[in-house]
């Protein structure tokens, strides 16, 4: 059987892009790699892309000189977990606190990594999380 190697793309859908733009740059540090009226592409730890779609912008099939986009959308708080280390939680902590994002829950895992719960514009329940929390992480 063929084998996945990861996940290179995650989709959150937004009422605001560019108030959504403004958070993941400002407040995560996030650098768009691209964008056009219906979406941002933001680097993620150099190997993982985050894209950040207008809702309701890609409800038609997208026609592109290389082949076909298919319709998607989505709606409702999605959940999503940055890695970070366990040295930087502190320091997260802190820049959440500048920027006036409440955190609305901590973790202590049993493998030993911690984990807090924060919300973005559009409601998406963000998380980063310390290694120790999965079998692989």
């Amino acid at each position: 059987m063929p084998k996945l190697s990861g996940v290179l793309e995650t989709a959150l859908y937004v009422d605001d892009l560019d108030r959504a733009r403004a958070f993941y740059e400002d407040v995560l540090g996030l650098v768009a790699l691209t964008r056009d009226s219906r979406f941002f592409a933001f680097d993620v730890g150099g190997s993982n892309v985050l894209l950040l779609f207008r809702r309701g912008a890609t409800l038609d099939t997208l026609h592109l000189p290389g082949g076909t986009i298919p319709p998607h959308d989505g709606s409702g708080p999605i959940h999503v977990a940055f890695a970070i280390t366990a040295a930087e939680l502190a320091a997260w902590e802190t820049r959440l606190g500048e920027h006036n994002v409440a955190i609305e829950g901590r973790t202590d895992w049993p493998r030993g990594g911690k984990s807090i719960y924060f919300r973005d514009p559009d409601r998406h329940l963000l998380e980063l999380v310390t290694p120790g929390v999965w079998a692989i992480y």
